[in-house]
């Protein structure tokens, strides 16, 4: 047992720590500073060296642009494109390769699509691609693995039974 310590009782608190210290001793002001006046601030405002008699307004200083952690902006897009039920895929390129690919299976022969036959191609191909790759994606990570390889696509059609 140690010294000086009864049962039952609690051992004494000790202080808190340096860093709050620091807090509370600079935050015993109960106003508010504004940023010109505060030594410690140094965003939004610059100032100058020299102390000139005229009044100049400082000039704020250029935001810098954001810097995104690794992943986190992947995150934003997923979410994004989750919320969103608007097509991945631009139309007019999307109907270029459906009358290529229309022209090369019948050649000779005029084709003419409606816009509702395109958008409905469109749909189903997109629906089918965001399927591939969420089972393309299963399969990396099965493996142990984040990046989709050739080899996942590959064994994600073998499975669905497509080839």
């Amino acid at each position: 047992m140690v010294r000086g310590s009864q049962p039952g009782s609690k051992p004494p608190r000790k202080s808190s720590s340096p860093k709050k210290r620091r807090r509370q001793s600079s935050d015993s002001d109960s106003t508010p500073r504004s940023p010109d006046k505060n030594p410690k601030s140094k965003k939004g405002v610059v100032r100058s060296v020299h102390n000139n008699d005229r009044d100049e307004a400082a000039a704020p200083t250029p935001r810098r642009k954001r810097r995104f952690r690794p992943g986190q902006r992947a995150l934003l897009e997923i979410r994004r494109y989750q919320k969103s039920t608007d097509l991945l895929i631009r139309k007019l390129p999307f109907s270029r390769v459906v009358r290529e690919i229309a022209m090369q299976l019948y050649p000779g022969d005029q084709h003419f699509w409606t816009a509702t036959a395109i958008q409905a191609l469109q749909e189903a191909s997109e629906a089918f691609l965001v399927y591939l790759f969420e089972d393309a994606n299963l399969c990396a990570i099965h493996a142990k693995r984040v990046t989709i390889f050739a080899k996942d696509l590959w064994l994600a059609q073998r499975l669905r039974g497509v080839m």
